[in-house]
């Protein structure tokens, strides 16, 4: 049972309206949470109750209101009161005469994100803004929070600060925090440890081969690396939520935690396990870029429509270079690892097509609509600025080093960005970020942003690799022709997920969703198709049978020449004395 408390500050008379929330799980298996909503001393005669669309982080309106079931609103004798719903998210109610007001309603939780509510037999998770409603005018308030585990052996972990002799009760500065704080209630183990003398733990929720020990003494290192960065930690505690799952992947910023779900068995593999501290990395990145350096559309949450920002590539973009830099800076991985991780980054996006025709600020503005509802042609028409907006990053954090002779880099921007506009919480413009970068550089940078993300011109990555002694080769596997499509199996057919733009399986007219059958009479399925592909050459003409729409067809395709498979970040033979310190003031030299 959660109970949350607020007081309005523009009451009509002395008594303060209170509000106080009560989430029971009284039967987890059922995935429902039940919440009640106590309301005191209300003044009003209509009562407004409104449910957030999306949670900040995560840039997609993902109807939370969807999940909310048997509304019901009485009065203090236990009275039904009239209620209606004014749209998809907002409820209101008639309260006239009613100084006390209780609202009850279920929420169906079964979707294990980091993003979302979670309920089983084994735990609980929620997050604010999936589970509570806010009354317009109150969001400001002081909110307090009980907790009541349905079960005396499940135990609550959050970073609430604690109401003074109240047990399990905590206390929200706002909606606004109520939202930024996830909390977890079940059974989940607890590792608390020190890092810059600050508190800090590590929950984890689900069983698989991660090692508590291990991942505490990496993610120290991470801490200091980036504490080092921004010149200390802007915080009084931090919580690394883990959630262990079968497959599942991804992480949630907030101010002083973080949620992260990561595959069980994803921890003893080495290339796994650097994947998840990458994670790591990034969330706790975002504690400063986002959470307090964050663009001035994000500054005031609008809980209820799309919050449009072009500075995405900066938010996301910036923090995944970061996320691949600091375990290198940690110690955690060498210079090889790195460079590894650098060459697989630019291959997904040297192999997206989608970087011809989406510019990267049309991918942060349009992220609401596009990153997170991909569907077949999505490779084709966009690119992620995370993906774009890291290696646009990694050319401004090489421009600037090698002018400056490795004196002045990203870190500098970061730690400017961080003294103008996250220390005191003041939205930044797209026009003062772009400056900031120019005034670190000392050099005008309108055509480098104008092309790089107003436009589609190609990322020049030799032309700034080569300064630190290296360059970026493109690798071909073998010489197997180009088709152009993605195959998968399902249900004992072979579908098409995906045809390239361009390619010849597009310009023939296959079509995602096709059911591939033959290629020139021969049976033939995902596992099987690159094998048969090597029997042809380019400009070899072929058959291939697919079902489209039931209908069957045969289509002659022509084939292309082999495209590069995957792309290679070396280091060059012979480097010049600049290039090679300009290699180790950026990455080290080992």
């Amino acid at each position: 049972m959660t109970e949350v408390t607020a007081t309005r500050k523009s009451q009509p008379n002395s008594k303060m309206t209170t509000l106080s929330y009560q989430v029971a799980m009284s039967q987890p298996a059922s995935h429902l949470f039940e919440v009640k909503l106590q309301i005191t001393n209300w003044h009003f005669a209509t009562l407004d109750l409104k449910m957030p669309v999306w949670t900040p982080g995560s840039y997609l309106v993902r109807e939370y209101a969807r999940h909310v079931q048997d509304f019901q609103a009485l009065n203090s004798n236990k009275q039904i009161l009239a209620d209606r719903k004014v749209s998809k998210n907002h409820w209101q109610v008639a309260t006239e005469e009613c100084s006390e007001i209780i609202v009850s309603y279920r929420i169906f939780a079964h979707e294990l994100t980091v993003r979302t509510n979670h309920l089983d037999a084994t735990h609980g998770y929620f997050n604010g803004a999936a589970l509570f409603f806010f009354i317009p005018g109150l969001e400001k308030e002081l909110i307090k929070i009980k907790i009541i585990p349905p079960q005396s052996d499940w135990h609550v972990t959050t970073t609430f600060p604690p109401a003074e002799a109240e047990a399990n009760t905590f206390i929200a500065r706002d909606f606004d925090t109520l939202v930024d704080t996830p909390v977890e209630i079940g059974r989940q183990k607890v590792y608390d440890f020190l890092v810059l003398d600050k508190p800090h733990a590590l929950a984890i929720w689900g069983e698989g081969n991660a090692n508590p020990q291990q991942i505490i003494a990496d993610t120290t290192k991470i801490i200091e690396v980036e504490a080092e960065l921004f010149g200390g930690l802007p915080y009084e505690q931090y919580l690394f939520l883990l959630h262990l799952s079968g497959s599942g992947y991804g992480g949630l910023e907030h101010k002083d935690c973080c949620t992260l779900n990561y595959p069980r068995f994803g921890f003893r593999d080495r290339e796994k396990y650097n994947r998840f501290l990458q994670l790591v990395a990034h969330e706790f990145f975002h504690l400063w870029n986002v959470k307090r350096i964050r663009p001035q559309a994000l500054e005031n949450f609008d809980y209820e429509a799309e919050n449009y920002t072009t500075s995405l590539w900066f938010c996301e973009g910036t923090t995944s270079y970061y996320d691949i830099l600091i375990p290198l800076r940690a110690g955690i991985y060498n210079r090889k690892t790195y460079l590894e991780n650098l060459s697989k980054d630019i291959t997904k996006y040297l192999n997206t097509f989608g970087r011809k025709v989406q510019p990267l600020g049309e991918s942060s503005y349009d992220a609401w609509i596009k990153l997170y509802r991909r569907d077949a042609n999505s490779d084709n028409n966009q690119i992620s600025y995370y993906l774009k907006g890291q290696l646009v990053s990694l050319l401004l954090d090489l421009l600037i080093r090698a002018k400056h002779n490795n004196m002045r880099s990203l870190d500098d921007v970061m730690q400017l960005m961080w003294q103008r506009f996250g220390q005191d919480e003041i939205g930044f413009t797209e026009t003062q970020l772009r400056a900031v970068f120019a005034e670190v550089a000392e050099e005008n940078l309108d055509d480098f942003f104008s092309r790089y993300i107003e436009t589609t011109d190609e990322l020049p990555f030799n032309d700034y690799l080569d300064l630190f002694g290296l360059h970026l080769k493109s690798c071909t596997e073998s010489e197997l022709p180009y088709l152009g499509i993605r195959v998968q199996s399902e249900n004992n057919q072979e579908v098409i997920k995906f045809v390239a733009a361009e390619s010849p399986a597009a310009k023939g007219g296959i079509d995602p969703n096709d059911e591939l059958l033959a290629i020139d009479g021969i049976r033939v399925n995902a596992n099987s198709l690159n094998e048969r592909l090597k029997d042809y050459q380019a400009n070899d003409r072929i058959q291939v049978t697919v079902f489209h729409q039931d209908e069957l067809k045969t289509i002659p395709i022509t084939l292309a020449p082999p495209e590069p498979s995957r792309y290679e970040v070396v280091i060059k033979d012979n480097l010049s004395e600049v290039q090679r310190q300009n290699l180790v003031g950026w990455l080290g030299d080992k």
